[in-house]
């Protein structure tokens, strides 16, 4: 059963996030390509309908309203984020500045996840915010005028940089973040191609309030690395597998894994390179290999967060030990993934040791197969049925609704390859 062929995966969740947000604030209509279909930049879509934005999607094309420089309404309702963190951080950041009042509500989930990393530096512009034991959802925003700010991030982190840089454009004077360490930059990337000012020097960057709208896009988004990350584990550990990933997003600041892979000793290859708006975009080649353990350190962590329970099912098929350091932030997505990814591996028969801040896992260990806990979390449904394909048992997991979450039809898409 090897993966053998090519595939296209839906576009990028990231980059979609901002895409819809910051065609809002354009200057006519924005079409939007191969936006990801999941559930998460669908909560997003239905949130700015909610603040009077017009989003049609014609034909397979997203078409947005842009509405000027100030083109909210006040909401008839609570934005509901769902499980999306993104969306509830950065529209925290996106609205800040505008006269209305807000209420920001989520899931079980999303409600058990911080909000104040994000509208504690917001709040030092002026924003106006209130929250559930002064950290959790629901929490309330009033917008009002913002001055600037010149921020240093505790910690790396891409949803807290973007939710100031985006208040920022509507603050009194320039504002700065400046970050420990690199972390994505679609938010950068993407408002210099619509116009905005940015300064960018090492891992500072800076915004001046706009003085006109953004400017109206036509943007094919990239496909998803993170969903790509699926397939390339998959295509690594499934023998006598060759498979071709066509345009996959592969930002400098997105591929830790990729790097992290090849030092395992992967075989992926990367041809075609272009570039879209500033989003550097290629087709990976993956064929099955050989891997060795690695040890992942705490600075790569930012760019590497959301592919770490891949790693693990990766290291339990090396030979030596793979560590995992300094990811603490796990403990706080749709799960607590370091005990999500530990606790299934194990039930697996892996040889995999939980830590306060990551994991280590000593490989090669043949894989059980059998029940899945997903614990709602859709990287760690698409992980372990990634590590059906090599286990002995087909697994069954207790929730596959949450891959939706991301990548909707990742389970047929995954069974399609196999299957050639």
């Amino acid at each position: 059963m090897a993966l053998q062929g090519e595939i296209k995966l839906p576009g990028d969740k990231s980059i979609s996030h901002r895409a819809l947000m910051f065609s809002a604030l354009g200057d006519g209509v924005s079409r939007l390509d191969n936006l990801n279909p999941g559930v998460d930049v669908r909560t997003t879509w239905e949130a700015l309908i909610n603040c009077g934005i017009q989003i049609e999607d014609k034909n397979g094309a997203v078409h947005v309203q842009g509405g000027g420089l100030r083109p909210f309404q006040q909401p008839e309702r609570a934005l509901n984020c769902g499980n999306s963190g993104t969306t509830a951080r950065l529209m925290l950041g996106l609205l800040a500045a505008h006269p209305i009042h807000v209420q920001f509500i989520g899931d079980h989930s999303l409600s058990r996840r911080p909000m104040d990393r994000v509208f504690r530096p917001l709040q030092q512009m002026g924003a106006n915010v209130s929250a559930q034991e002064r950290k959790f959802l629901p929490l309330m925003l009033s917008g009002r005028g913002l001055w600037a700010l010149e921020y240093r991030l505790p910690y790396a982190s891409a949803q807290v940089k973007s939710a100031i840089l985006l208040a920022g454009l509507h603050a009194r004077g320039s504002t700065t973040v400046k970050s420990p360490a690199y972390s994505r930059d679609h938010t950068e990337q993407l408002l210099k191609a619509m116009g905005a000012k940015l300064k960018i020097n090492g891992r500072a960057v800076s915004v001046s309030p706009l003085t006109k709208p953004l400017q109206a896009i036509d943007f094919s988004i990239p496909g998803d690395f993170s969903a790509a990350a699926f397939f390339i584990t998959a295509g690594l550990l499934v023998p006598d597998s060759d498979l071709v990933i066509r345009q996959v997003g592969v930002n400098p600041t997105r591929i830790a894994f990729l790097h992290a892979v090849q030092e395992m000793g992967a075989q992926v290859t990367i041809a075609n390179r272009n570039e879209i708006h500033g989003e550097a975009v290629a087709d990976l080649r993956v064929r099955t290999s050989a891997l060795k353990g690695i040890t992942i350190h705490p600075e790569q962590i930012a760019n590497l967060i959301d592919e770490l329970p891949l790693i693990a099912l990766l290291g339990s098929q090396a030979t030596g030990e793979t560590v995992v350091n300094g990811a603490e932030e796990l403990r706080v997505k749709e799960s607590d993934r370091i005990t999500s990814i530990v606790n299934n591996m194990l039930g697996w028969g892996a040889k995999i040791f939980e830590r306060p801040d990551g994991f280590s896992i000593e490989g090669p260990t043949p894989l059980s197969g059998g029940i899945v806990t997903t614990y709602g979390d859709h990287r760690i449904a698409m992980t372990m049925s990634v590590a059906g394909l090599i286990s002995e048992q087909t697994p069954v997991l207790d929730n596959t609704k949450c891959i939706d979450i991301s990548h909707p039809g990742f389970l047929d898409e995954l069974r399609d390859l196999s299957d050639k």
